[in-house]
């Protein structure tokens, strides 16, 4: 993929939140997204049409992150009122909340079955709960992390925590084993290359680092844009060609995987960009911002 096909247009702007929007997420087949902010609510759009297509109300507090199932029936939530929310998405009804975190909740993952929320918390914790149980106790609890957990990534059979502790820890649920990668710098956001061989992770120096999965090896960084106080989402393209994340003053950053090089870059929104979600299949891309909006870029 030539630089000449990054999504650098402006396709649709998504408006409804009332102040910062704080993550937007494209569903795995990419025709739709979601977003969630301080304004408490959840938005579900087409966001290659513009169109907003339902609220999910029910929070306390801030939504800092969200997350739909492969099938798109379920939603998981988490934020300011440290609860997890499981959502049905065609009625808008919270099927169960799921309470234990000692604080904020950062970040909420499907796995792959959609049988298993897992969570990250100010709390230092990672905390896995089982969607189809009626309990409400988690059925696992990581907290090895000596800091906040920010991003949680998983596998087949891992559950992987980025923290501000400066650490990525891998847990290999089946045979118990952890391993810890210290990047000595605050991790705010992790996310898996497409291949599953490396993670990236954006952290709080201004730098985004690639680690090999296998060997915990510094493969590459990415540098040019401002993230030193805010949760800033990093991704890959879905050819893992390009790194993009967002920066403080609103631009948003391509680099070349391998070189490190920057590709392109522009201004997206007014204020700091929150979140970056590419489309699995085709060059285009969503991102949020404190300015209150959702942009689509295409090519």
């Amino acid at each position: 993929m030539s630089s000449s096909e990054l999504p650098r247009k402006e396709a649709n702007v998504l408006k409804g939140h009332e102040g910062a929007v704080l993550a937007a997420r494209f569903n795995s087949d990419g025709n739709y997204c979601l977003s969630c902010g301080k304004d408490r609510t959840i938005r579900l759009w087409n966001p290659h049409r513009g169109i907003h297509i339902k609220t999910y109300k029910s929070h306390g507090r801030e939504v800092r992150d969200v997350h739909v199932t492969p099938d798109n029936s379920k939603l998981c939530s988490c934020g300011g009122d440290r609860q997890i929310f499981y959502w049905d998405v065609s009625t808008g009804r919270v099927i169960r909340k799921f309470r234990g975190h000692d604080g904020e909740v950062n970040a909420v993952k499907f796995n792959e079955y959609a049988s298993v929320v897992v969570s990250a918390g100010y709390d230092r914790s990672l905390r896995a709960w089982d969607c189809r149980s009626h309990s409400t106790e988690p059925i696992q609890i990581i907290d090895s992390f000596l800091d906040t957990v920010m991003s949680v990534c998983l596998t087949k059979t891992e559950i992987i925590g980025g923290s501000v502790d400066g650490t990525v820890r891998t847990f290999d649920i089946r045979i118990g084993r952890e391993i810890s990668d210290d990047l000595g710098q605050p991790v705010n956001c992790i996310s898996m290359s497409n291949d599953g061989n490396c993670i990236l992770a954006s952290c709080l120096d201004s730098s985004i680092r690639l680690l090999d999965r296998s060997t915990g090896e510094l493969l590459q960084e990415y540098k040019g844009h401002a993230c030193k106080s805010y949760k800033m989402d990093c991704c890959l393209t879905n050819s893992d060609a390009h790194v993009i994340g967002g920066s403080e003053d609103g631009s948003i950053f391509f680099w070349d995987l391998v070189d490190a090089s920057v590709v392109s870059k522009f201004r997206a929104h007014s204020s700091v960009v929150t979140s970056v979600s590419y489309h699995p299949k085709d060059n285009c891309m969503i991102t949020s911002s404190v300015d209150g909006s959702v942009r689509v870029w295409k090519t």
